[in-house]
């Protein structure tokens, strides 16, 4: 069974529900439908049920046992606005625009779904840019107590010739998508988000490494310094899984070469988590690793939020949407 199978029969085990806030997409619409098909989870449409239906039958779709919301009737919209003016009054929230943004802003009302409970997750940005996502989790949803960093992860599944990097073949790559140049405590809290990551997906317990061009001081520069200040953060935190930095990608993933460069490091040579210094570095280290490796790389997916919010590329496919929001019930674990 593929990785992404076993995350998808680990979410039908959850029964969690996820809130799908663009039900204006088709993709969206037709998407739903397989989710509750398939028992990936519960469904949350937001929008107007008689256009909704409309948009489904012309689709061919049948939504039923799918949940239509529609914010402007919505016997709890005032206490989301009550809760959103109590969260932005410091920035100059009132009441009369929560009230706009909550009944016409679909990600912001989702978004708000998940602060309060009444959504396990949600999955957005088909038909809208990244950033509009990023805008709605970070001011609804929030980070986790103890980080103030949202970022994001790639699960990397590599071919069989390669199964014996990571833990079997399984990796967790992260930043890839969010931050381009994190200090030294946004690194850290990259990490710590990786962790949970690995955990929440694939239930891999994570060694994590904090990436560099040097290994335990074999090499002398700001950057490194950075890397070298993030490790010495999570020992000051006392995190909850093995990590391990500075060090070079070959001494986090071969053994013979972690043995060597780090000897008495519990995670060099058998990395599973992957921490990269820049958003350049991941970036590029996932794309080359899909494309000359052949791997399948899942994500971007968003991490360091208080509850789980992913974005979707606007060119996904039906499969796709089904895909991250299997995840995201996994993260809502």
């Amino acid at each position: 069974m593929s990785i992404i199978d076993q995350i998808k029969e680990k979410a039908k085990q959850l029964g969690k529900t996820i809130v799908l806030p663009e039900s204006d997409d088709e993709r969206v619409i037709r998407a739903a439908e397989l989710i509750k098909k398939e028992g990936i989870s519960n469904v949350i449409l937001v929008g107007e049920e008689v256009r909704l239906r409309e948009d489904a039958k012309k689709y061919g779709v049948n939504l039923e046992g799918i949940e239509i919301i529609n914010p402007k009737n919505y016997s709890k919209f005032d206490n989301y606005v009550a809760e959103f003016v109590k969260l932005r009054e410091k920035k100059g929230m009132t009441e009369q625009v929560a009230r706009q943004i909550m009944s016409t802003e679909p990600r912001f009302f989702g978004a708000m779904m998940v602060r309060l409970g009444d959504a396990h997750g949600m999955v957005a940005g088909s038909s809208s840019p990244t950033a509009d996502v990023l805008r709605a989790a970070i001011q609804v949803v929030g980070t986790k107590p103890g980080l103030k960093t949202v970022s994001s992860c790639f699960l990397m599944v590599m071919p069989e010739v390669s199964k014996q990097y990571g833990d079997n073949g399984v990796l967790i790559f992260s930043d890839c998508g969010v931050v381009p140049n994190p200090t030294s405590e946004q690194l850290a809290d990259i990490a710590t988000s990786a962790a949970s990551s690995a955990r929440s997906l694939v239930n891999m317990e994570p060694k994590v490494a904090l990436l560099s061009f040097s290994t335990k001081g074999s090499a002398k520069h700001e950057d490194v310094d950075k890397v070298v200040e993030a490790t010495e953060i999570l020992k000051n935190r006392a995190v909850n899984f093995h990590y391990d930095g500075e060090l070079q990608a070959d001494a986090a993933l071969v053994e013979a070469v972690g043995k060597l460069k780090s000897p008495d490091s519990e995670v060099a040579g058998k990395a599973n988590v992957l921490v990269f210094p820049t958003l350049s570095a991941g970036n590029i280290a996932y794309k080359l690793v899909q494309r000359l490796a052949n791997a399948e790389a899942y994500g971007p997916l968003l991490q360091g939020l208080d509850k789980p919010v992913n974005d979707l590329s606007r060119g996904c496919s039906v499969e796709d949407i089904l895909n991250v929001v299997a995840i995201t019930a996994c993260q809502a674990e």
